[in-house]
């Protein structure tokens, strides 16, 4: 461990500390040079198409559909499994003697990491700014028919997971495009699909799913340390390395350390952004039915600022799909690893994640913005920081919350860094299974990804360069065209399995540990 710790110091030093006397014109080195090729690949994949004089990227419409689809293709799997989903997750159907090398509850908090994050802070403050209270009701939409999306692509996870021989597990969308793909004689499109997928995790992995997060959580960190006069101003690196080091301490103990790490870290940020929704709405609660109001009829509204009806339905599922990953297919990564040898058990547990992150988590944060009154803060002002990197957008959740709970900002900083540390670890995990699938499972692979991470969260810490950031985000994104259409092609053997799970669950023939 010291000696990955040291390489990757060593890596950073000719690059972090110039920063510390001249970030801006590193910045706009990196920016020159990266510029061009982040246009070229964000132009093909939030390539946009008119929809009643609306430009809407075309990745909105492909997880949102393919969601929609999958909904009623599996009889409404999001509504009717959700009690079974709770059962599995509490460990009612766990048995010590299945392969895996997590529990039910581990695989979805580390999965869960993934996914909950500075998305349901800044995000959805964007969102309602934008579209108003009613895009809150098109975001709980897209997050309940995103389940469905969750359940086919974890089931297949899971399905069609490696055994290595130290015993871990490989699986992903990688594993289910290639071989789920084989076996229906598609072999040559399979092989290109999976390839496609694990460049672009590796890709989101070291950008959305690290630099960004870091980024963000320096800023945070920045801000309530005294902004300019901060002892981590110009100088957030040094934050950079010691959240380096915390991440590389942990993500070299595999999925077993990350779960063991976001297990305890998961349930105890959303417990506490959860408290401090609760209190908001508690001691606001003569507001919620009037914000509750504002949230349906602003859902339906033709006059709706900022675009009416199609615009509002625009902002919710926009942030639906940003926050909950339904579709990208890299939460199906960690829950390939859970200890089970029914693939469809696991796949209903997954499907609780967009629940949590968008229809919990998401519409709380909505709620206070709405009640606290989120009319007074520009909108268009909150877009435009939020898209350079700001954190303007996270401060306007950070004022709504501070109406009532004067002290809740430096709560907010703290789930912040911790969300982004979450979410680095889960991405390291996506990342180095695409690395591993692509350059082999062996311990030279695993040590050089696990080290260049580690380097990426330092130089995270130190810039601000939008190119980078911006292609991060788009590979996260690329992840779904080729993991989707592949879903497509495979859920009719997930609708088999589904019905003889099922059978098996009402019979009695899968066995309870009560």
């Amino acid at each position: 461990m010291k000696r990955l710790i040291a390489a990757s110091l060593a890596l950073c030093a000719p690059f972090l500390f110039p920063f510390t006397a001249s970030a801006a014109s590193v910045d706009d080195a990196i920016n020159k040079v990266m510029g061009p090729v982040t246009d070229a690949i964000t132009s093909v994949i939030f390539w946009t198409v008119d929809i009643a004089g609306f430009t809407v990227p075309f990745v909105l419409i492909w997880l949102f559909f393919g969601a929609l689809f999958f909904t009623v293709y599996f009889k409404f799997v999001n509504i009717r499994a959700f009690g079974h989903a709770l059962d599995v997750v509490r460990g009612k159907y766990d048995d010590p003697n299945h392969q895996g090398e997590v529990s039910h509850f581990q695989a979805l908090t580390a999965a869960l990491s993934g996914t909950v994050g500075v998305g349901n802070i800044a995000g959805v403050a964007v969102a309602v700014s934008l579209g108003g209270p009613g895009a809150t009701f098109w975001m709980i939409i897209a997050g309940l028919f995103g389940m469905s999306s969750k359940f086919v692509e974890c089931t297949l996870g899971l399905k069609y997971r490696r055994q290595n021989e130290d015993g871990s597990v490989s699986g992903g969308p990688m594993y289910y495009l290639r071989d789920g793909l084989a076996k229906r004689n598609m072999g040559g499109l399979g092989k290109v699909l999976a390839a496609l997928f694990a460049v672009a995790c590796i890709g989101g992995s070291f950008g959305g799913g690290n630099m960004v997060q870091i980024n963000q959580a320096t800023q945070q960190l920045i801000s309530v340390t005294g902004g300019e006069s901060s002892m981590f101003y110009g100088q957030g690196w040094i934050f950079g390395t010691i959240m380096a080091v915390i991440v590389g301490i942990v993500i070299l103990g595999g999925i077993k350390s990350i779960a063991k790490v976001t297990d305890k870290i998961v349930p105890f940020m959303v417990g506490i952004y959860i408290l401090g929704a609760l209190w908001v709405i508690v001691t606001n609660l003569g507001e919620v039915p009037g914000a509750f109001g504002r949230i349906l009829s602003g859902a339906f509204d033709t006059e709706a600022m900022y675009g009416g009806l199609i615009g509002v339905l625009i902002q919710g599922i926009r942030r639906a799909a940003f926050s909950n990953e339904a579709g990208i297919g890299s939460a199906s990564i960690a829950h390939s690893a859970a200890k089970t040898d029914e693939p469809v058990s696991e796949g209903i547990v997954a499907l609780l994640e967009p629940f949590i992150d968008t229809v919990v988590i998401c519409t709380m944060t909505a709620l206070v913005i709405v009640i606290t009154d989120y009319g007074q803060y520009d909108a268009l002002t909150v877009l435009n920081n939020a898209q350079g990197g700001s954190l303007d957008a996270i401060g306007l959740t950070s004022s709504a919350f501070e109406q009532s709970i004067s002290w809740f900002p430096a709560v907010l900083s703290l789930a912040v860094i911790l969300f982004a540390l979450s979410t680095m670890i889960s991405w390291s995990y996506y990342g180095l299974k695409a690395w591993t699938y692509l350059f082999g499972e062996t311990k030279t692979a695993d040590l050089s990804y696990k080290a260049i991470f580690c380097v990426f969260v330092i130089v995270g810490s130190a810039i601000s360069a939008s190119s980078v950031f911006d292609f991060g985000d788009a590979m996260i994104f690329a992840m779904c065209f080729p993991n989707v259409l592949g879903l497509y092609f495979l859920a009719g053997e997930v609708k088999t399995d589904l019905a003889d799970y099922l059978r098996r669950v009402q019979s009695g023939e899968i066995k309870r540990f009560d």
